[in-house]
């Protein structure tokens, strides 16, 4: 390996296992990003010159072996079979992240449109290279942008059919998952606050408000102000954390 600083030559190697590349290509990423390891990952999966390139052939078979008996997409039990397939539990935040990139529009379900755009975009066309991107995936959690994307794309994937609201107990499900990722402090509060007082569909402004009122006003609620444009089962909440004595009254 060229000559580097230990911690250059820790993100090379890391660099090289998660995205099964060379020294070369992982050198010309990490230089290019400045060493920053996240934007190298972008750089890689982004750019048509770094990216590998798909066969349809590959892809092709790849559906088929998910794709459902009786219908032209894939199912649950094709779903539990890719996971199975890829060493992760089917609740595993990671099956949003790949829905996302998917861009599918349903939970628990797949059209080959959908899996087959979703495996080019991400470069791979085979399980090996698949499993090899799930560290990446993981990854994506980590930048804000993508986070604020895979957290607004997460509505629409998990509300029923026809439904303009998400149900609540589905909404409180992803509100746990999604935030066990970004460490909210109130999100246990804010799903009991929602059982106790609310106890209806959720509908989508709420939902992406939800997301500023988290990484804006902080869980002392310190600097929450009471005229700002939050809708009210957001206001309602923090009257709630006061009343129960979870924040101070004068916070």
């Amino acid at each position: 390996m060229h000559k580097l600083s230990r911690g250059h030559r820790d993100k090379v190697q890391q660099f090289m296992a998660i995205t099964g590349t060379s020294e070369k290509v992982a050198l010309q990423a990490l230089k290019v990003s400045d060493w920053h390891l996240e934007r190298a990952f972008d750089i890689f999966y982004n750019q048509p010159q770094v990216k590998t390139v798909t066969d349809s052939r590959h892809l092709e078979e790849l559906y088929n072996r998910y794709k459902d008996q009786y219908a032209d997409m894939i199912l649950v039990d094709g779903i539990s079979l890719l996971c199975n397939d890829l060493q992760v539990d089917p609740q595993d935040i990671v099956m949003l992240v790949l829905s996302w990139h998917m861009k599918a529009a349903t939970m628990c379900e797949f059209s080959k449109q959908e899996f087959i755009g979703g495996l080019q975009s991400l470069g791979v066309d085979s399980l090996e290279k698949l499993r090899e991107r799930v560290q990446y995936m993981r990854s994506e959690l980590k930048d804000d942008q993508k986070f604020r994307e895979i957290y607004n794309f997460a509505f629409g994937w998990a509300k029923e059919k026809g439904q303009k609201s998400l149900a609540l107990d589905t909404a409180i499900g992803m509100w746990q998952l999604l935030f066990a990722e970004k460490q909210w402090l109130l999100v246990d509060h804010w799903c009991q606050f929602l059982q106790v007082r609310h106890n209806k569909a959720i509908p989508r402004d709420t939902w992406s408000q939800l997301l500023e009122f988290a990484k804006m006003v902080d869980p002392a609620l310190a600097n929450y102000d009471a005229e700002g444009a939050w809708p009210y089962l957001i206001d309602e909440f923090v009257e709630y954390l006061k009343e129960n004595g979870i924040v101070q009254q004068n916070s």
